[in-house]
């Protein structure tokens, strides 16, 4: 799996999707002026963004490990102190913060609780740290229309159902076990209008993520039947998609 890849790439297959859960996230979190907050696992900047429309980028910071997410991040928010780093070790001093976020990385994290309890730590005590995670036991993901046709044209394929955090309650859990502390967990849905099913189906080809190396991984002939089948599912457009993710916050 890799996230190696254009942040444009990334914004067309999860960026639509992404970009009005991070707003509902900052929400959440009760972002306010003069707080500084660090985005863990920032991409090209989908928590980012609002939080430096809200606290100012000097008071915003944001990591990820994947170089050109990196580069389109700085690139997107000037004045936002972006760095390349892993969750598990991240860059910042202790209490450096008021609000750590992370937005749909949790799962992708090497070691989630390590990561949990490293926002623990570089967020002062009192402080909100937060994080959502799609709801991908329960097939009520972004990429659950492609997941249910991929179970028909490839039926051996585990999908992601398996990642960590990505079923009810084991959000919360990891939360607990990094020692958050008043730990509650709620849902978070967006939905997104596709004009048509070509806007839909085309970035999912960019090979980004689990779902698009997949597909990358099949051959003309499978692809197509799992464009046909796709295609028979959603109609011609333009139809809804929503998406339902897990989020959990605490105190640190």
């Amino acid at each position: 799996m890799t996230f190696e890849v254009a942040g444009e790439a990334y914004d067309r297959f999860m960026g639509r999707y992404s970009r009005p859960l991070a707003v509902r996230l900052a929400d959440w979190l009760e972002v306010t002026a003069g707080q500084r907050a660090v985005d863990v696992g920032c991409g090209p900047g989908a928590l980012t963004q609002p939080l430096a429309e809200r606290l100012g980028a000097d008071h915003v910071a944001a990591v990820d490990p994947s170089l050109p997410f990196v580069e389109a991040c700085r690139q997107r928010l000037p004045g936002v102190d972006v760095r390349q780093g892993t969750a598990e070790a991240l860059p910042y001093d202790d209490d450096s913060f008021d609000v750590a976020g992370s937005c749909l990385v949790v799962h992708f994290m090497q070691d989630p609780v390590a990561g949990l309890a490293e926002m623990v730590r570089v967020t002062r005590a009192g402080g909100w740290v937060g994080a959502t995670v799609w709801d991908l036991a329960g097939r009520r993901e972004p990429m659950a229309p492609i997941w249910a046709a991929l179970a028909e044209v490839d039926p051996d394929h585990p999908g992601e159902g398996r990642f960590p955090a990505g079923a009810s309650g084991e959000l919360v859990r990891i939360f607990e076990g990094a020692g958050v502390r008043e730990v509650e967990g709620t849902e978070l849905a967006v939905s997104v209008t596709h004009p048509t099913f070509e806007e839909w189906w085309e970035p999912y080809l960019r090979g980004v993520g689990p779902v698009g190396e997949v597909i990358a991984g099949l051959g003309p002939a499978r692809r197509e039947q799992l464009r046909a089948t796709c295609r028979e599912q959603l109609g011609a457009g333009p139809f809804d998609v929503t998406a339902v993710a897990f989020a959990a916050r605490g105190r640190a």
